[in-house]
């Protein structure tokens, strides 16, 4: 955590649910500190996805301890546990809150999400509340920039263009499955874990 004082610690909010971390978050996280200036990311394991509750999660301990290994080896990077703490669904009005709480000091707090999901972002859980509390650091995949995109009004929105990293959570855990390897496309300690932990095998 960033212990100076003075100047509100300019913060970067990254939800997801981490099943499991791989280098393509790791990378968005560091192009949005760069571009955006952040002191800090947090990523922030969801606990109970209320827009993912139709699908077959991990459960928390096993996404939370892999997101602790992937993150270990960048000190701007922290990990916050607020989502997998709370009861019930998780909302990121509620996050931003839980995050900012966590601070002895004044915050700035933004939330990191890919672009893509600007177009949905009307059907987020009060979400004129979050964007008085947030500005929004949307990521754009190469070949998919999103800055005309419309958005709700009042709603700040920074875009920050991506690197080539095509990699998903979902074909991590296909290959695992299928028994392909996942080296060099998550940290090696998040791989040693999922190999140790029988993680997405049958």
């Amino acid at each position: 955590m960033v212990v100076d004082s003075g100047a509100p610690v300019r913060v970067g909010i990254f939800g997801g649910t981490f099943d499991p971390p791989h280098l393509g978050h790791l990378v968005a996280a560091s192009e949005a500190a760069f571009q955006v200036g952040l002191d800090e990311v947090v990523f922030v394991p969801t606990g109970d996805p209320w827009q993912k509750n139709h699908l077959s999660v991990t459960d928390a301990a096993s996404r939370l301890a892999m997101t602790r290994l992937a993150v270990a080896a960048d000190p701007r990077f922290r990990v916050s546990t607020c989502d997998i703490d709370r009861d019930g669904f998780t909302y990121a009005i509620d996050t931003v809150a839980d995050v900012k709480a966590e601070y002895d000091r004044a915050v700035e707090s933004y939330f990191i999400f890919g672009a893509d999901s600007l177009e949905k972002l009307h059907t987020w859980h009060r979400v004129d509340e979050l964007g008085a509390a947030v500005e929004f650091v949307a990521l754009n995949r190469p070949g998919h920039s999103r800055r005309d995109a419309r958005t709700s009004s009042g709603v700040r929105v920074q875009f920050v263009d991506m690197p080539g990293v095509d990699i998903s959570s979902s074909d991590c855990r296909r290959r695992v499955g299928s028994g392909e390897p996942v080296r060099y496309l998550v940290p090696a300690p998040v791989e040693e874990y999922i190999l140790a932990q029988r993680l997405y095998s049958d």
